[in-house]
Protein backbone atom coordinates (compact mmCIF):
# COMPACT_ATOMS: atom_id res chain seq x y z
CA UNK A 1 0.00 0.00 0.00
CA UNK A 2 1.57 3.34 -1.00
CA UNK A 3 1.71 6.01 1.68
CA UNK A 4 -0.94 8.66 1.07
CA UNK A 5 1.74 11.37 0.94
CA UNK A 6 3.25 9.59 -2.08
CA UNK A 7 0.03 9.60 -4.11
CA UNK A 8 0.27 11.89 -7.11
CA UNK A 9 -2.24 14.75 -6.78
CA UNK A 10 -4.36 15.00 -9.92
CA UNK A 11 -4.21 18.24 -11.86
CA UNK A 12 -7.01 20.00 -13.70
CA UNK A 13 -8.05 18.06 -16.79
CA UNK A 14 -7.71 14.75 -14.95
CA UNK A 15 -8.83 11.35 -16.24
CA UNK A 16 -11.49 9.29 -14.45
CA UNK A 17 -12.28 5.66 -15.23
CA UNK A 18 -15.82 4.46 -14.50
CA UNK A 19 -16.15 0.70 -14.05
CA UNK A 20 -19.46 -1.17 -14.12
CA UNK A 21 -20.72 -4.71 -14.73
CA UNK A 22 -23.79 -5.67 -16.69
CA UNK A 23 -25.56 -9.03 -16.74
CA UNK A 24 -29.18 -8.84 -17.96
CA UNK A 25 -29.46 -5.25 -16.77
CA UNK A 26 -29.38 -3.68 -20.22
CA UNK A 27 -32.20 -1.25 -19.38
CA UNK A 28 -30.12 0.32 -16.60
CA UNK A 29 -26.91 0.24 -18.60
CA UNK A 30 -28.77 2.22 -21.27
CA UNK A 31 -29.50 5.04 -18.83
CA UNK A 32 -25.95 5.09 -17.50
CA UNK A 33 -24.34 5.35 -20.93
CA UNK A 34 -26.98 7.80 -22.17
CA UNK A 35 -26.04 10.17 -19.35
CA UNK A 36 -22.48 10.43 -20.69
CA UNK A 37 -23.81 11.33 -24.13
CA UNK A 38 -26.50 13.71 -22.91
CA UNK A 39 -24.18 15.45 -20.44
CA UNK A 40 -20.62 15.02 -21.75
CA UNK A 41 -18.00 16.02 -19.18
CA UNK A 42 -16.18 19.31 -19.74
CA UNK A 43 -13.63 19.37 -16.90
CA UNK A 44 -12.21 15.85 -17.19
CA UNK A 45 -11.74 12.90 -19.51
CA UNK A 46 -13.77 9.76 -18.83
CA UNK A 47 -13.00 6.15 -19.70
CA UNK A 48 -16.26 4.19 -19.46
CA UNK A 49 -15.41 0.54 -18.78
CA UNK A 50 -18.23 -2.01 -18.91
CA UNK A 51 -17.68 -5.70 -18.25
CA UNK A 52 -20.29 -7.90 -19.92
CA UNK A 53 -20.92 -11.40 -21.30
CA UNK A 54 -21.45 -12.16 -24.98
CA UNK A 55 -24.25 -14.51 -23.85
CA UNK A 56 -26.29 -11.46 -22.82
CA UNK A 57 -27.82 -10.42 -26.15
CA UNK A 58 -29.76 -7.41 -24.84
CA UNK A 59 -26.67 -5.87 -23.29
CA UNK A 60 -24.72 -6.57 -26.49
CA UNK A 61 -27.30 -4.54 -28.46
CA UNK A 62 -27.03 -1.62 -26.05
CA UNK A 63 -23.23 -1.59 -26.16
CA UNK A 64 -23.21 -1.86 -29.96
CA UNK A 65 -25.45 1.22 -30.12
CA UNK A 66 -23.11 3.26 -27.91
CA UNK A 67 -19.96 2.18 -29.73
CA UNK A 68 -21.13 4.39 -32.61
CA UNK A 69 -21.64 7.42 -30.36
CA UNK A 70 -18.76 9.88 -30.59
CA UNK A 71 -18.70 11.90 -27.36
CA UNK A 72 -16.16 14.61 -26.45
CA UNK A 73 -13.95 13.57 -23.52
CA UNK A 74 -15.50 10.08 -23.34
CA UNK A 75 -13.79 6.83 -24.34
CA UNK A 76 -15.83 3.62 -24.46
CA UNK A 77 -14.08 0.54 -23.10
CA UNK A 78 -16.40 -2.47 -23.32
CA UNK A 79 -14.74 -5.70 -22.19
CA UNK A 80 -16.31 -9.17 -22.61
CA UNK A 81 -15.71 -11.77 -19.93
CA UNK A 82 -16.78 -15.38 -19.58
CA UNK A 83 -19.95 -15.16 -17.52
CA UNK A 84 -18.37 -17.17 -14.71
CA UNK A 85 -15.83 -14.36 -14.28
CA UNK A 86 -18.46 -11.66 -14.75
CA UNK A 87 -20.50 -13.18 -11.93
CA UNK A 88 -17.70 -12.43 -9.45
CA UNK A 89 -17.64 -8.63 -9.59
CA UNK A 90 -14.22 -8.31 -7.94
CA UNK A 91 -12.57 -10.11 -10.87
CA UNK A 92 -13.46 -7.40 -13.36
CA UNK A 93 -12.78 -4.65 -10.85
CA UNK A 94 -9.34 -6.08 -10.19
CA UNK A 95 -8.56 -6.28 -13.91
CA UNK A 96 -9.59 -2.65 -14.33
CA UNK A 97 -7.69 -1.51 -11.24
CA UNK A 98 -4.41 -3.06 -12.33
CA UNK A 99 -4.70 -1.81 -15.92
CA UNK A 100 -6.05 1.70 -15.36
CA UNK A 101 -4.10 4.72 -16.53
CA UNK A 102 -6.58 7.12 -14.94
CA UNK A 103 -5.90 9.54 -12.11
CA UNK A 104 -8.96 8.18 -10.27
CA UNK A 105 -11.16 5.13 -10.81
CA UNK A 106 -14.82 4.85 -9.77
CA UNK A 107 -16.04 1.31 -9.13
CA UNK A 108 -19.78 1.53 -9.68
CA UNK A 109 -22.79 -0.44 -10.96
CA UNK A 110 -24.82 -0.06 -14.13
CA UNK A 111 -27.88 1.26 -12.25
CA UNK A 112 -25.95 4.40 -11.25
CA UNK A 113 -26.40 7.38 -13.59
CA UNK A 114 -24.30 10.53 -13.92
CA UNK A 115 -26.77 13.34 -14.52
CA UNK A 116 -26.01 16.93 -15.53
CA UNK A 117 -22.94 18.38 -13.84
CA UNK A 118 -22.14 15.34 -11.69
CA UNK A 119 -18.80 14.43 -13.23
CA UNK A 120 -17.57 18.00 -13.64
CA UNK A 121 -18.32 18.66 -9.96
CA UNK A 122 -16.47 15.47 -9.08
CA UNK A 123 -13.45 16.63 -11.09
CA UNK A 124 -13.25 19.80 -9.01
CA UNK A 125 -13.34 17.72 -5.84
CA UNK A 126 -10.60 15.34 -6.98
CA UNK A 127 -7.98 17.89 -8.04
CA UNK A 128 -5.09 17.80 -5.59
CA UNK A 129 -6.51 15.03 -3.37
CA UNK A 130 -4.31 12.29 -1.90
CA UNK A 131 -7.01 10.15 -0.30
CA UNK A 132 -7.15 6.40 -0.83
CA UNK A 133 -10.92 6.30 -1.20
CA UNK A 134 -13.71 8.88 -1.51
CA UNK A 135 -17.46 8.66 -2.13
CA UNK A 136 -20.42 10.98 -2.83
CA UNK A 137 -22.03 12.00 0.45
CA UNK A 138 -25.44 11.54 -1.12
CA UNK A 139 -27.14 10.06 -4.16
CA UNK A 140 -30.57 10.68 -5.63
CA UNK A 141 -32.53 7.44 -5.59
CA UNK A 142 -35.86 6.22 -6.93
CA UNK A 143 -38.36 4.26 -4.92
CA UNK A 144 -38.02 0.50 -5.33
CA UNK A 145 -39.36 0.08 -8.88
CA UNK A 146 -41.33 -2.95 -10.12
CA UNK A 147 -40.39 -4.46 -13.46
CA UNK A 148 -43.44 -2.89 -15.16
CA UNK A 149 -42.55 0.67 -14.13
CA UNK A 150 -42.56 2.94 -17.23
CA UNK A 151 -38.95 3.95 -16.51
CA UNK A 152 -37.84 0.33 -16.91
CA UNK A 153 -40.24 -0.68 -19.69
CA UNK A 154 -39.21 2.26 -21.90
CA UNK A 155 -35.53 1.34 -21.66
CA UNK A 156 -36.18 -2.25 -22.80
CA UNK A 157 -37.23 -1.12 -26.26
CA UNK A 158 -34.87 -0.39 -29.15
CA UNK A 159 -31.58 1.07 -27.83
CA UNK A 160 -31.60 4.86 -28.01
CA UNK A 161 -30.59 7.87 -25.96
CA UNK A 162 -32.82 8.38 -22.95
CA UNK A 163 -33.04 10.80 -20.02
CA UNK A 164 -34.42 10.45 -16.51
CA UNK A 165 -36.94 12.70 -14.78
CA UNK A 166 -35.37 14.01 -11.57
CA UNK A 167 -38.85 14.24 -10.03
CA UNK A 168 -38.67 10.44 -9.61
CA UNK A 169 -35.64 10.75 -7.29
CA UNK A 170 -35.08 11.75 -3.67
CA UNK A 171 -31.98 12.24 -1.52
CA UNK A 172 -30.33 9.15 -0.07
CA UNK A 173 -27.43 9.83 2.32
CA UNK A 174 -24.32 7.64 2.27
CA UNK A 175 -22.11 7.02 5.28
CA UNK A 176 -19.30 5.04 3.62
CA UNK A 177 -17.94 4.05 0.24
CA UNK A 178 -20.43 1.29 -0.60
CA UNK A 179 -20.38 -1.09 -3.59
CA UNK A 180 -21.43 1.31 -6.39
CA UNK A 181 -19.81 4.39 -4.82
CA UNK A 182 -16.11 3.58 -4.39
CA UNK A 183 -13.84 6.20 -5.96
CA UNK A 184 -10.20 5.21 -5.60
CA UNK A 185 -6.96 7.00 -6.32
CA UNK A 186 -5.36 5.58 -9.46
CA UNK A 187 -2.00 4.97 -7.75
CA UNK A 188 -3.75 2.88 -5.09
CA UNK A 189 -5.69 0.90 -7.70
CA UNK A 190 -2.58 0.09 -9.72
CA UNK A 191 -0.59 -0.91 -6.63
CA UNK A 192 -3.25 -2.90 -4.78
CA UNK A 193 -5.77 -4.04 -7.37
CA UNK A 194 -9.25 -4.84 -6.06
CA UNK A 195 -9.17 -7.60 -3.45
CA UNK A 196 -6.47 -9.18 -5.59
CA UNK A 197 -4.94 -11.24 -2.78
CA UNK A 198 -8.23 -12.48 -1.34
CA UNK A 199 -8.65 -15.69 -3.32
CA UNK A 200 -12.34 -16.11 -2.58
CA UNK A 201 -13.05 -12.88 -4.46
CA UNK A 202 -11.00 -13.87 -7.51
CA UNK A 203 -12.59 -17.28 -8.16
CA UNK A 204 -15.09 -17.63 -11.05
CA UNK A 205 -18.54 -18.87 -10.03
CA UNK A 206 -21.42 -20.56 -11.84
CA UNK A 207 -24.03 -18.09 -10.58
CA UNK A 208 -23.92 -14.42 -9.65
CA UNK A 209 -22.10 -14.09 -6.31
CA UNK A 210 -23.70 -11.72 -3.82
CA UNK A 211 -21.33 -8.78 -3.58
CA UNK A 212 -19.55 -8.40 -0.25
CA UNK A 213 -16.18 -7.52 -1.71
CA UNK A 214 -16.70 -3.78 -1.25
CA UNK A 215 -16.50 -4.33 2.52
CA UNK A 216 -13.27 -6.28 2.09
CA UNK A 217 -11.89 -3.53 -0.15
CA UNK A 218 -12.56 -0.89 2.51
CA UNK A 219 -10.93 -3.13 5.11
CA UNK A 220 -7.85 -3.61 2.95
CA UNK A 221 -7.51 0.15 2.45
CA UNK A 222 -8.11 0.78 6.14
CA UNK A 223 -10.80 3.39 5.55
CA UNK A 224 -14.55 3.78 5.11
CA UNK A 225 -13.77 6.52 2.57
CA UNK A 226 -13.97 10.30 2.69
CA UNK A 227 -17.33 11.90 1.85
CA UNK A 228 -17.29 14.56 -0.88
CA UNK A 229 -20.00 16.71 -2.44
CA UNK A 230 -21.05 15.38 -5.86
CA UNK A 231 -24.50 16.47 -7.09
CA UNK A 232 -26.82 14.61 -9.45
CA UNK A 233 -25.52 11.08 -9.02
CA UNK A 234 -28.65 8.97 -9.57
CA UNK A 235 -29.45 5.47 -8.35
CA UNK A 236 -32.25 3.47 -9.98
CA UNK A 237 -33.56 1.11 -7.29
CA UNK A 238 -35.40 -1.92 -8.65
CA UNK A 239 -37.12 -4.93 -7.17
CA UNK A 240 -36.46 -7.34 -10.05
CA UNK A 241 -32.89 -8.64 -10.22
CA UNK A 242 -31.86 -9.85 -13.65
CA UNK A 243 -29.00 -11.92 -12.33
CA UNK A 244 -31.40 -14.40 -10.68
CA UNK A 245 -33.72 -16.69 -12.63
CA UNK A 246 -37.08 -14.97 -12.98
CA UNK A 247 -39.74 -16.21 -10.53
CA UNK A 248 -37.28 -18.61 -8.92
CA UNK A 249 -37.38 -19.12 -5.14
CA UNK A 250 -34.15 -17.13 -4.79
CA UNK A 251 -35.48 -14.30 -6.96
CA UNK A 252 -38.80 -14.09 -5.09
CA UNK A 253 -37.13 -14.23 -1.69
CA UNK A 254 -34.64 -11.50 -2.55
CA UNK A 255 -37.43 -9.27 -3.92
CA UNK A 256 -39.25 -9.69 -0.61
CA UNK A 257 -36.11 -8.77 1.36
CA UNK A 258 -35.55 -5.64 -0.76
CA UNK A 259 -39.14 -4.49 -0.27
CA UNK A 260 -38.89 -4.96 3.51
CA UNK A 261 -35.62 -3.01 3.64
CA UNK A 262 -37.10 -0.28 1.43
CA UNK A 263 -40.12 0.10 3.71
CA UNK A 264 -37.90 0.31 6.79
CA UNK A 265 -35.69 2.98 5.19
CA UNK A 266 -38.75 5.00 4.21
CA UNK A 267 -40.07 5.20 7.78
Amino acid sequence: MPDSSCLKPAQAGLTLELVSHCWKYSEFQLYQLSSLVNFPPQQLKVVMTVFYSEEDADTMRVLDFFRSQQVPNVQWNFIPLPKEQLFRRAIGRNLAAKATKADWIWFTDCDVVFHEGALDALAQQLVGRQDYLVYPQQMLATDLLPKDDPLIVAAKQQPRLMQLDLDRFSVRKLTRATGPAQITHGDVARACGYCENLKVYQQPVANWAKCHEDRAFRWLLGTQGVAIDVPNVLFIRHAEKGRYAQDSKVSNFRKWVRRVKSNLIGR
